[in-house]
């Protein structure tokens, strides 16, 4: 396995932590805030988005105001784990708009996905489209989120 982790210094991680923060703010309010130039602030950003270190830059959306109350942690395991299969039911779990977050995982189920949907009506619909239709789901153990205590999408740098 290649590790293709990229080296930080301590200006990138500055801008990497103010932008975890507040991505909004304009390139001269970022570079107030981490002690550089506008010039090598913009630089640098553009040299992290262009290595993947910031994927994309997004809002995020409070589930309930939107009506998606309902979260569910969902484990899912697969009757037949050849590669095809597991990447067939990725594929197809991951264009699920309710699907927020996929992971492959090991020991255990071979799957964790995340959802946010507005109701136990709505959650039952996506449990048919994408369990019960699919002939390879041997097991389904789902979660419901009673309350969300932390919710965070910073990564320590």
């Amino acid at each position: 396995m290649t590790d293709n982790t990229v080296v930080l210094d301590e200006l990138d991680r500055r801008i990497l932590n103010a932008l975890q923060i507040d991505a909004s703010q304009t390139n001269s309010e970022l570079a107030l805030e981490v002690h550089v130039s506008a010039p090598t602030c913009l630089r640098r950003v553009k040299h992290l988005t262009e290595a993947g270190v910031i994927e994309r830059q997004v809002a995020i959306v409070a589930p309930a105001m939107v009506g998606a109350r309902l979260t569910a942690i969902v484990e899912i395991t697969l009757d037949v784990q050849a590669a095809e299969r597991m990447d067939e039911f990725e594929r197809h779990a991951g264009a699920d708009a309710a699907v927020l977050q996929c992971y492959r995982v090991s020991p255990g189920p071979d799957f964790v996905l995340i959802i946010q949907v507005a109701d136990m009506p709505a959650y039952h619909a996506l449990a048919h489209r994408l369990f019960a239709a699919q002939v390879n789901v041997r097991n389904v153990k789902s979660y419901f989120s009673t309350f969300r205590s932390k919710f965070e999408t910073r990564i320590a740098v």
